[in-house]
């Protein structure tokens, strides 16, 4: 359960709630007695989850400068902020780097590491007020991907801006030293949701047969459980990052099909 600070419970901004595992966080941290601010593109999406879970929400491009602005005035006007939990992301494509379209790779940047900063210059500083406050620690929790630890072919685009995000992240978690904010980086493996590979290679047949066969694929839920332990952890502990892999992706490039058994 999520302690309180003068009576008030902790409050959480989860990005990328529209779906898998943003809106799947926001039912975790509902569930475990955080306040929920759930951030998205799709007001449409988000409504449903705020009827859902009894979150407040708010429409935003992470990629505007100006929607950033107006999440951060928003949650400094209706009750501050102890925890960022950034999952928005994406990818797009599985060209070979020479084949690859320079707006693509411009797009999974800007999505996966710009949104991050952004968020972190406007947001930090509320943090830092939650703790001046009376809260004993704050938070900054990014999901990025084993996609930022390994290059396999087709990826590079995706390879590149999940490793810029995850440099992000060590950079920032060493800037802060001597503060109590913890910085904390989930890295999910194959995880099955419903738009993720859908919308990176844009047939449905295709996105189907990446998991066909596979003996239980990581869940939206399996890296939800992980984030809302590694926020609900005493003050004192850090999730550097946690890698998270399906049993049956033993790496980046060795994942076995079919029913999972004893080897003969």
């Amino acid at each position: 359960m999520a302690d309180t600070q003068a009576g008030a419970v902790k409050r959480a901004v989860v990005t990328g709630a529209s779906s898998g595992i943003g809106a799947a966080a926001v039912r975790a941290l509902r569930a475990s007695g955080w306040d929920v601010l759930g951030v998205a593109r799709r007001a449409e999406r988000l409504e449903a989850l705020a009827q859902e879970t009894g979150a407040a929400v708010f429409a935003a491009d992470l990629t505007s400068q100006a929607d950033v602005d107006a999440l951060a005035a928003h949650v400094a006007a209706t009750g501050g902020l102890h925890a960022l939990v950034h999952v928005a992301g994406g990818a797009r494509g599985t060209d070979r780097v020479e084949d690859g379209d320079p707006d693509d790779w411009t797009w999974m940047y800007e999505v996966n590491v710009l949104s991050g900063q952004r968020l972190v210059r406007a947001l930090l500083p509320q943090l830092r007020e939650a703790i001046r406050s009376g809260a004993s620690h704050a938070d900054t929790l990014f999901v990025t991907s084993t996609a930022s630890q390994v290059a396999y072919p087709g990826g590079g685009g995706y390879n590149a801006a999940k490793a810029g995000e995850a440099m992000l992240v060590h950079a920032l978690r060493q800037e802060l030293n001597g503060e109590p904010v913890r910085v904390i980086e989930i890295a999910p493996g194959m995880v099955h949701t419903e738009e993720f590979t859908l919308n990176r290679v844009g047939d449905a047949a295709a996105a189907d047969a990446l998991y066909e066969g596979v003996d239980g694929p990581l869940l939206a839920e399996d890296v939800a459980d992980v984030i809302a332990y590694a926020l609900n952890a005493p003050r004192h502990v850090n999730l550097d990052l946690v890698t998270m892999r399906p049993v049956a992706q033993s790496a980046q490039h060795l994942l076995a099909r079919g029913p999972l058994k004893p080897r003969d």
